[in-house]
């Protein structure tokens, strides 16, 4: 095995290595199971660092072209029929649309399956306020890097607000993230390693199960019903496969819009204490709460659930400003990663956050939104049953309804959706696997465009025959 890697070509040397890796296994037609060099020899072999190894083979686990053996090595993973495409080339396909919302040359269309609010439901003013308070204060805030675990000033007023929801969290317990994602990601680098086993929900968060694929941890699929996940099948998945973690969302999870009862609550913390299972809570759309809720880490009394929050989905995308709780232990573990990975996260970002939990605005702002995305809500569920849609589940808040049209696929329905202006996130999006689904999510925030009305009415008519 060798391959040409030009030093002085623009394209960096570990997409030059994952793209000839990939195409040498295409043209070698290598069988699934067949195992390829081991970083060292091939870091050797091609007068490369290592980390450039490591970071190629990790390109092609997430891609689905190798997996990881835990104390093995890399080998040839299976392909799904179809599923030979160059490196990137899925980005914002219609048969893989995880990423679709993003891409700029949709800008035009309603998103109506995007995973955030719209700009004018912000608080713009108060955001801007606060950033020229921020930026008329303290030079630190301009200059400085922040303190490992986030700045304490933010830590306390989040301590403060977990207070509220009943959550035990002192702030030595709370460490700062660049958003949910980034702690899941600290999470799964500090308490898993390749070949592991964690249960996941499905359907689910799509960019969980592409970090967890990334660090080759092995998933296992719960069924989300109305009320939470399927305990017997959870009971059956500990039982034969005593799994390290449970990655969940208890309020309003994405992207069914379903939430946790309090006797799903209380049999998952036992089975917990039985298997030793950690919990992974993330709790993202807590701000959206109106009204009671269930939430293990409020129940939990033996520390084995760890929290995660975020303010980026209620105030801005922009600053990615997150946090989790845990044992002081583990903060320590994740608070040096977070330091080694990426030095810090952002002062500016924390005190503006800070600034706004602090003054008040924060807490006027949510409750503005929690009172509109209501209103939403009662709306686009009323207009998808008059057009004929089926409701996976009538959320009690947030922003997601899970729902479909019996009859119509979604290449039948995307069609319908463009054609309207309107575009979807695929149901397959939220699968672990990629499986085609029928189900869509879908955002009520963006339900009374005129776009997404049209789209609703033409799509829940009966199909022609």
């Amino acid at each position: 095995m060798h391959f040409s890697l030009d030093r002085h070509h623009p394209t960096p040397l570990v997409q030059q290595l994952s793209e000839q890796l990939q195409a040498w296994i295409e043209q070698q037609r290598l069988r699934p199971g067949a195992r390829l060099p081991s970083i060292r020899a091939l870091a050797k072999a091609q007068g490369v660092s290592a980390s450039c190894v490591i970071e190629a083979y990790d390109r092609l686990v997430a891609g689905g072209w190798l997996e990881a053996r835990h104390g093995a090595g890399f080998f040839v993973a299976t392909r799904q029929a179809g599923a030979q495409r160059e490196v990137g080339e899925s980005w914002g396909e219609a048969t893989d649309g995880r990423w679709r919302q993003f891409r700029e040359d949709q800008a035009a269309l309603l998103k109506l399956g995007c995973g955030w609010l719209p700009v004018a439901w912000r608080a713009e003013a108060e955001l801007a306020q606060a950033i020229r308070q921020v930026s008329r204060g303290a030079a630190e805030a301009l200059f400085d890097y922040c303190p490992p675990q986030g700045l304490a000033s933010l830590r306390l007023q989040l301590h403060k607000g977990l207070v509220r929801r009943d959550i035990a969290a002192e702030p030595e317990r709370i460490i700062t993230t660049q958003g949910a994602s980034h702690a899941l990601d600290l999470l799964v680098r500090t308490l898993l390693v390749p070949g592991d086993t964690v249960l996941v929900e499905r359907p689910g968060y799509y960019n969980l199960y592409n970090l967890l694929r990334l660090h080759g941890v092995r998933m296992l699929e719960v069924p989300r019903g109305a009320s939470g996940p399927d305990l017997v099948a959870l009971e059956q998945l500990l039982a034969a496969h005593r799994p390290r973690c449970l990655f969940i969302n208890s309020l309003y999870q994405n992207p069914t819009g379903t939430s946790l009862t309090p006797k799903v609550a209380y049999r998952l913390l036992e089975l917990a204490r039985e298997h030793d299972l950690r919990i992974i809570e993330d709790d993202l759309y807590a701000d959206f709460q109106d009204g009671p809720a269930t939430r293990l880490a409020t129940l939990d009394s033996e520390q084995r659930v760890i929290y995660l929050g975020s303010l980026s989905k209620t105030l801005s995308s922009s600053l990615r400003v997150g946090y989790l709780v845990a044992e002081p232990a583990l903060v320590a573990r994740l608070a040096e990663l977070k330091m080694v990975s990426g030095i810090g996260t952002s002062r500016f970002a924390e005190q503006v956050v800070g600034q706004m939990l602090a003054n008040g605005s924060y807490r006027k702002s949510v409750q503005r939104l929690r009172t509109r995305l209501g209103q939403h809500m009662a709306k686009v569920l009323g207009q998808l049953e008059a057009n004929g849609w089926e409701v996976f589940c009538e959320p009690s808040g947030g922003m997601f309804v899970w729902a479909r049209v019996p009859g119509r696929d979604f290449a039948e329905l995307d069609a319908l959706a463009l054609a309207n202006g309107v575009l979807l996130t695929p149901g397959s999006a939220f699968d672990p696997q990629g499986r085609a689904s029928d189900w869509l999510r879908i955002n009520v925030a963006y339900g009374q465009d005129v776009r997404a009305q049209a789209f609703f009415q033409h799509a829940g008519r009966p199909p022609a025959a």
